[in-house]
């Protein structure tokens, strides 16, 4: 075992999924039909809770439905055969609720599946939840949506409390969220068709993400956020985003600093992974920071990065202890990692990022355009950056400034690596 793995069979016999009683709560038997299922499901889980805990069975049919909230020890079960229809009313998601919008804090519409400070909550199942967002639907307000987000920023930067923050209409919520929750499951189902970011914990502990099919072609429609969370395992994930697969985020700008909780201890094993832009994503929302990361034997193709880290002195936070091994790239369109400090924003800010730390060991890559671009701070340099056991198949040299990269057993066109110059 290298260093550091020892870590990520740590965070795998940590964290466990929650049980439930072998009690059935079907849907259509509190009045649930195919037309109108949203106040039977709501009955169904307020008695599933009010029991003791189950779970709440959804038969096969395509069943129409507004917005679900989920109680503690609640497992919504989608059978095989079954399709949850979510409304493309956005009336149909209110009153408002406590969310996030790409790492800010704010009262929005309610995701479409949505827990808040529960334990013991789980969705399962081989069924499908489709969210029927489209260019018709929820994604056209990805144009509209400028100036409401300009507002939450400016709100976040002056200190306005979350109760008197007004950030207009046109923000997506998430699809599935469950928000500072407990022992959580998320298991077998496929989702499609999504709003925004499909698959969004916030402030969750222990959390089990595994065997998922994701197909969402939309704007910002990344596969999996996980967000200021603590000991996460995703495994058996087969996702096809339209932005990035699996991303990991701990809050934005000031209110990034104020809440100040990390992401850290996840484990993401076993995951095939077609992605728009990064497979495997850290920030750019990481004013909170990122830690302990473990990625192995995983599949990677699709047009841009395999690794993304983002970040700069606009975001801040850091980056430490990132472990991928055992990876197969087929072909990505730019670098096969990208750590950019000067994305977006740039130099051009009070918060300095760092990143540490950093391991690819056993990766193969088919075709990229180039291996790396890494780009830190004259003032704050990518520290122990390592590639050992890769082989790559590029197009054109890396890009490496202001960073600590060393190597061992390395190949770039069949070519042995002992030096940055030669990766260049």
């Amino acid at each position: 075992m290298t260093p550091g793995w020892a870590d990520a069979d740590r965070i795998l016999a940590d964290v466990r999924p929650p049980a439930f009683p072998a009690v059935d709560f079907p849907i259509t038997s509190y009045g649930a039909v195919e037309s109108d299922a949203g106040p039977g499901i709501a009955a169904a889980i307020r008695a599933c809770h009010e029991s003791g805990g189950g779970r709440v069975v959804v038969p096969p049919g395509e069943w129409h439905t507004k917005k679900i909230h989920l109680l503690s020890y609640v497992e919504l079960h989608v059978s095989e055969g079954a399709t949850l229809l979510f409304s493309t009313d956005p009336a149909d998601y209110l009153p408002v609720v406590e969310t996030r919008y790409e790492g800010l804090e704010v009262l929005n519409h309610s995701p479409m599946i949505y827990a808040n400070g529960c334990t013991d909550i789980a969705i399962t199942g081989t069924g499908t939840l489709d969210g029927q967002g489209s260019w018709d639907t929820w994604w056209q307000w990805f144009h509209e949506c400028d100036e409401d987000f300009k507002r939450l920023r400016e709100q976040s930067w002056y200190g306005v409390p979350l109760a008197d923050r007004d950030a207009g209409d046109r923000l997506r919520s998430s699809f599935v969220q469950p928000y500072n929750c407990t022992n959580v499951l998320i298991e077998g189902v496929t989702v499609v068709r999504s709003p925004f970011w499909q698959i969004h914990p916030v402030l969750c502990r222990n959390v089990t993400i595994r065997d998922l099919v994701i197909d969402s072609q939309g704007p910002n429609n990344d596969g999996i956020d996980l967000e200021s969370c603590r000991s996460v395992v995703v495994s058996g994930c087969v996702i096809d985003a339209g932005d990035d697969c699996i991303a990991l985020k701990s809050g934005r700008e000031a209110d990034g600093l104020r809440v100040d909780v990390p992401t850290e201890d996840v484990l993401i094993e076993n995951c095939e992974l077609r992605v728009k832009y990064g497979a495997i994503t850290l920030g750019s929302d990481l004013t909170g920071g990122i830690r302990n990361v473990y990625v192995r034997n995983c599949r990677i193709g699709g047009p841009y990065f395999a690794l993304y880290i983002k970040t700069n002195a606009v975001r801040g936070g850091f980056v430490e202890n990132v472990y991928l091994r055992d990876i197969t790239v087929s072909e990505v369109l730019k670098e096969v990692v990208q750590c950019n400090f000067h994305r977006g924003e740039g130099e051009a800010g009070p918060l300095t990022p760092y990143v540490r730390n950093v391991e690819l060991r056993g990766v193969k890559v088919e075709r990229a355009r180039n291996a790396l671009l890494l780009r830190g701070y004259r003032n704050s340099r990518i520290e122990d950056f390592r590639l050992v056991d890769c082989t790559f198949t590029v197009d054109q040299p890396s890009t490496v400034q202001h960073a600590g990269l060393t190597f061992e057993t390395v190949t770039v066109n069949g070519h042995p690596v002992k030096d940055v110059h030669q990766i260049r």
